[in-house]
């Protein structure tokens, strides 16, 4: 399981506290990065049960991926949940809508409900300030925030650069931003979800709202009991947080949200660089693992790249059941037939090659196929 220390809980929504890559209940069978596919077959299911493929894939109701059971019970907190509804609903019913104002739904209230969702003993980024300090006079901080963030004075810092050990022996990189980027992250990522939970593919579990890794798991072992699976591809992406493309991250975020500022801020936090040692060096790819806006981008990232051609391929290609889940860059795929697995693992290593920014390619490795 690949713990991310520094995501907060988003305000208003059901959060699983320790967003995690993990694709089964022996998490640290998986500590290493498996960075390849593998297909093996697995038992035959009942092949009586009876379910759609999107059950057999846990697809939530909307009711289920829009739990905001944790809103504030305050007047303010009312008034903005009404405001961002509306903004989830416009998303819903407008599937091809691109959002051209969404600041100004980045409000003081908005602020002051992500600060508090915060964890709070988290550690302090590159200003050495803590989430206890900072909320020695919160008001007129917040305040101050909200007013250079809507007239473009805002200014994102460099990630405080740590390294956690894994349990191979490796460090993993991990990026602390200051609290008050983290709270303007929140406040973002509170807002952008509105659209990107009406979007994301049912079959993707990690860093979302009232979504756990244990849930991942559960989806796939009804999908593989009530669907013919008899093949299993397990694929995890190389580097994926270190790897991500600024370019086609911002791009594929461009398709659904149109405000410049938000755009900006988004490419602030990118570009921010890491600070290690008290030396700064310039970010011109990946999204530190810590922050609290990677999750998101990283989940719209695999969305385009991945889990729309991956439905499309699974409804049209494939000769029968094909089932997916997705936990952040990990994924496992169940087919019916060896032959539709192979077809798969060869065109969707085709679509990397060709869809892959240049420079980015090693980003993602492939082992071939593993027989038990």
């Amino acid at each position: 399981m690949h713990e991310n220390r520094e995501i907060s809980s988003t305000p208003w929504c059901d959060n699983q506290g320790r967003p995690a890559k993990a694709i089964n209940h022996n998490a640290d069978a998986h500590v290493l990065e498996k960075s390849d596919f593998a297909v093996v077959p697995v038992n035959q299911p009942n092949k009586e049960a009876e379910a759609s493929a999107e059950a057999g894939e846990g697809r939530a109701e909307p009711k289920e991926n829009t739990d905001q059971s944790h809103m504030p019970l305050t007047q303010s907190g009312t008034r903005m949940s009404q405001r961002l509804d509306g903004v989830r609903k416009a998303a819903k019913e407008r599937r091809q809508e691109r959002f051209t104002s969404l600041l100004h739904h980045l409000s003081v209230d908005l602020l002051r409900d992500s600060f508090y969702a915060l964890k709070r003993k988290a550690s302090p980024g590159v200003d050495g300030v803590t989430w206890q300090e900072y909320e020695i006079g919160l008001e007129d901080r917040i305040i101050e925030l909200h007013s250079r963030v809507h007239r473009g004075a805002y200014r994102a810092q460099p990630s405080r650069r740590v390294y956690i050990p894994k349990l191979d022996g490796r460090q993993r990189p991990i990026g602390i931003a200051a609290v008050e980027d983290k709270v303007l992250q929140q406040a973002v990522v509170t807002i952008l979800n509105q659209i990107y939970e009406v979007d994301f593919m049912g079959f993707s579990y990690g860093f979302r709202p009232g979504r756990s890794p244990h849930q991942a798991l559960d989806a796939l072992t009804v999908g593989i009991q009530r669907k013919k699976v008899n093949w299993i591809l397990d694929a995890d992406v190389l580097g994926f947080f270190d790897n991500l493309s600024h370019e086609w991250a911002l791009k594929f975020i461009a398709h659904r949200v149109a405000d410049r500022r938000i755009l900006r801020l988004l490419q602030k936090w990118l570009k921010a660089g890491v600070s290690e040692d008290g030396q700064w060096s310039e970010s011109n790819k990946g999204t530190p693992q810590g922050s609290v806006a990677s999750p998101l981008i990283a989940n719209v990232y695999m969305h385009y790249l991945f889990d729309l051609w991956a439905d499309v391929w699974r409804r049209k290609v494939a000769k029968d059941d094909v089932i997916i889940v997705r936990y952040a860059d990990d994924l496992v795929m169940g087919f019916q037939h060896r032959a539709d697995a192979e077809r798969f693992l060869r065109e969707f290593k085709e679509r990397l090659a060709k869809e892959i920014p240049a420079g980015t390619e090693s980003s993602w490795h492939t082992a071939g196929f593993r027989r038990i």
